[in-house]
């Protein structure tokens, strides 16, 4: 019988375990077993294979039951999934229901969740633009939050790594607050994109840059991609689908089937991680409690180095219920800080106009980006001042347009012949959507419920996340300084709106689980090792010590590779 359980644990021994399967994730599975350690891979939900698991990738607008929207009846069953733009006919099967996974809002906080292989990878908005050392010398700069223990040139040479295999479409800009990377050709600015930009320049003289957006999509594929069996970006603009062509980037097309091809992988879908296994003897993990999410059995498996890359809050809630003698209050937890200081990204204010001219122009194909306004506000050095105006940090900004057409309602024949081929006259609109710094803070934090249990036995998640003043005054500084831009530009008829989002609502929650100089007042120092337990690595947006004005995922890669990189060194060291 020993026997019996000698073979049957090292049959669930592993030299690394990643846990999660989303951006960050993907990448520690291909990074561990490119550099040969043998690894489980751990995700809660289904299995979803490049190409084949995309049921909607071809389908046509009215191959769709309900013409691609989803039903009343639908929007009912899911009040927090449905707000999201991506729960669609087309895609809610990659989105998580409501009831699957509930949690607790002590503050409303919208959280939208893919739980599959590959987890938010095939849904998210693929934006991509490196932090610069305005961003990750924020905190420190005006005192809220910590100071990030990395700066800039600590993670420059892991972006261009990333980018080289993920594939970076984009512009050289020269923009000291959104460094360049190793970009293929970017994709065309409209020619309102371009008056905008001229526009800008003539009279902010360049400190209101309006650039093509940075995106994750293949434009010049390179031996790289062809390595990995993705091909040219098809300009099809249905990425939430899945891309059966890997045009996009995504842990399905990209980093997972790599890491299999190295024979180093083992894929375990339907597993929800219970918690880490912490030896009080050997003073580090040396392992995890994995719930099967179909039969609700519990099994362990074991290693001697753990990459946690749940996604953010799952990221907090594993260390919550990962509890041992050691760490009462959750593993790393020593300062009582796991779970707070989460940020977010502010989405709330948009402006709306309308432009005339153009009318020698049309617009050919599609785009799976628009141009982007880098943030100018507070960059270089303090500049809102005075009680009713000031306000810390920035906001990115998001810019597209669209063209009227002429309008063929009612016509038939000739007539309608004559009217698609006619120079349009109508004009069209354009829009800014900002996207705004949220201040990490100890006020906005998630914990797990005391008596709430999910149904792998996992408590719940109580959220405690909001906006404050600071957030309001940068949206009423976006509303005047885009007002201000778009009339500058020739634009009329402007118009400022609030989305009253709530929190959590576009998916870059960050936070819980902060890197840091001091353990004192961070839980993982700067490879993103936990302070009080050095096998134990955290680099998705859980680590974030502030959340800038980028999109995120570019970082998260960024840091998980150098994070790998460290820790198997140290490993084979026999330092873990």
């Amino acid at each position: 019988m020993s026997l019996f359980n000698i073979d049957s644990v090292k049959a669930r021994t592993y030299d690394a375990i990643v846990i999660g399967t989303g951006i960050s994730g993907g990448w520690a599975a291909k990074e561990l077993t490119e550099k040969g350690l043998r690894t489980l891979v751990l995700e809660r939900g289904r299995d979803v294979k490049h190409v084949t698991d995309y049921p909607t990738a071809q389908m046509q607008p009215w191959e769709f039951e309900h013409l691609g929207q989803p039903t009343l009846a639908q929007r009912q069953e899911n009040p927090i999934a449905s707000k999201h733009y991506i729960f669609k006919e087309d895609a809610q099967h990659f989105v998580l229901k409501d009831k699957v996974h509930p949690y607790v809002q002590d503050k409303p906080f919208d959280w939208m969740r893919g739980y599959q292989v590959g987890g938010r990878s095939l849904l998210w908005a693929r934006q991509t633009q490196r932090w610069s050392d305005y961003d990750f010398e924020g905190p420190a700069r005006d005192g809220f939050a910590i100071d990030w223990p990395i700066r800039y040139a600590d993670i420059a040479p892991w972006y261009s790594y990333v980018e080289k295999f993920v594939g970076i479409s984009g512009n050289k800009d020269g923009l000291p607050q959104l460094p360049d990377g190793e970009f293929l050709p970017p994709h065309e600015m409209t020619c309102v994109e371009k008056h905008f930009s001229q526009q800008m320049a003539q009279h902010y003289k360049g400190t209101r840059p309006v650039i093509i957006g940075r995106a994750a999509h293949i434009t010049d594929p390179q031996p790289i991609h062809y390595e990995q069996g993705r091909a040219k970006c098809q300009h099809r603009v249905m990425c939430q689908r899945g891309c059966p062509f890997g045009g996009y980037f995504s842990t399905n097309s990209s980093t997972l089937p790599w890491a299999e091809r190295t024979g180093k992988m083992t894929l375990r879908p339907h597993s929800v991680v219970h918690s880490i296994i912490y030896d009080e003897k050997k003073n580090k993990a040396v392992g995890v409690r994995v719930v099967d999410t179909n039969t609700k059995e519990m099994t362990e498996y074991y290693a001697r180095v753990i990459f946690l890359n749940a996604s953010t809050i799952n990221s907090n809630l594993v260390l919550f219920n990962s509890t041992s003698s050691r760490f009462p209050n959750g593993l790393g937890n020593d300062n009582g800080l796991l779970g707070k200081f989460i940020g977010f990204h502010n989405y709330r204010g948009r402006v709306a106009a309308e432009y005339d001219g153009f009318h020698d122009s049309t617009t050919e194909g599609r785009r799976p980006n628009g141009g982007y306004v880098p943030r100018f506000r507070n960059v270089f050095k303090q500049e809102t001042s005075g009680p009713a105006s000031r306000f810390l940090r920035g906001y990115a900004t998001s810019f597209h347009t669209s063209k009227k057409g002429n309008t063929t309602a009612g016509l038939v024949g000739e007539e309608l012949k004559e009217a698609l081929f006619a120079p349009e006259t109508g004009g069209g609109s354009v829009g800014a959507q900002m996207m705004g710094e949220v201040i990490t803070k100890e006020t906005n934090f998630i914990r797990p419920d005391a008596s709430l249990k999910d149904d792998w036995g996992v408590p719940l998640l109580r959220m405690s996340v909001d906006f404050d003043d600071n957030d309001m005054k940068m949206v009423q500084d976006f509303y005047e300084q885009f007002t201000e831009m778009f009339t500058k530009a020739g634009f009329t008829n402007i118009k400022t709106s609030d989305t009253m989002r709530n929190p959590g609502s576009e998916n870059h929650e960050m936070g819980g689980v902060r890197m840091g100089h001091d353990p004192k007042t961070s839980l993982l120092n700067k490879w993103n090792q936990l302070h009080a337990c050095k096998n134990v690595f955290v680099t998705d947006g859980a680590s974030m010590v502030s959340v800038a004005t980028q999109n995120p995922s570019l970082t998260y890669m960024a840091l998980t590779a150098r994070a790998v990189d460290y820790a198997v060194k140290e490993f084979k060291k026999g330092n873990l």
